[in-house]
């Protein structure tokens, strides 16, 4: 077993259990179930989380250069970690974000519009369910869920209008990681847009170009038509001129030359 082919057999294992994770976690905090329905939810937020444990643990074990590994991929330990920390629970938004990880190493040119655009929504709604599940538990201005998406908006644009702010620790930390995301986005649409626009002129430069190198190769043909043209009137040019010039001489010597 190699660590390229675990993980494309655990790929959609993990896309399954992010979406078991959101829609669990969308439903416990929105809805807020109390007894057996909220002890459901709970063992499947579990479930979840022991998906990426098995597929951190197997990476782990089957990875050739295991240190190297491991220091590079402490994301993944994040998510991992984060949910055993019971006063950070609402930190476990960050399994959801694992797959995203993985699709961004794929993502080309032509798609990173449409991977930041899945990405941001995706962002702005787990880190609004997060930060309701924070303030609503805290004692924060933040009770329901319209207000928490109005903050979420507002905070990754880098708005922050302040009518609604995070007084708990765990809010305060999504806020954070919610700003630098905003950076982070803005970065990216910047260089997509420059990127964008340089391809434009790069595009309008080259069509000139080749509009130029097209009438230069033209005129070249022109020449070279003229060229053929001049030369297949030159002999008869020649013997035209041939002809015309016993015409013009005189038939005896000067006589004023002769009296000389």
């Amino acid at each position: 077993m190699t660590l390229e082919r675990w993980r494309r057999i655990a790929e959609w294992p993990l896309v399954v259990a992010s979406v078991l994770f959101l829609v669990t976690y969308s439903i416990q905090v929105i809805v807020d179930p109390k007894g057996e329905v909220g002890a459901l939810l709970e063992d499947l937020l579990w479930v979840s989380w022991g998906t990426f444990l098995i597929d951190y643990v197997v990476s782990l074990v089957i990875a050739p250069r295991r240190w190297h590994w491991f220091f590079t991929h402490l994301f993944n330990l994040a998510t991992v970690v984060l949910p055993m920390l019971r006063p950070l629970r609402v930190l476990r938004v960050v399994t959801l974000l694992a797959v995203l990880q993985r699709t961004a190493g794929r993502a080309v040119r032509g798609q990173i519009v449409i991977y930041v655009t899945g990405a941001t929504l995706l962002l702005v709604y787990v880190a609004s369910l997060a930060v309701l599940d924070a303030e609503r538990a805290g004692g924060g201005s933040i009770v329901t869920y319209p207000d928490a998406i109005w903050w979420a908006f507002t905070t990754i644009t880098t708005v922050g209008y302040g009518d609604l702010v995070p007084v708990t620790l765990e809010g305060r930390v999504i806020a954070v990681g919610l700003m630098l995301s905003g950076i982070a986005l803005l970065g990216v649409v910047s260089a997509t847009f420059a990127s964008w626009i340089v391809e434009q002129v790069s595009a309008e430069n080259t069509s000139r170009q080749a509009a130029t190198v097209a009438h230069v190769d033209a005129l070249r043909a022109e020449i070279a038509e003229l060229r053929t043209v001049l030369a297949r009137m030159d002999p008869a040019l020649r013997a035209d001129d041939a002809h015309a010039r016993p015409a013009a001489e005189p038939d005896g010597p000067d006589p004023r030359t002769a009296e000389g």
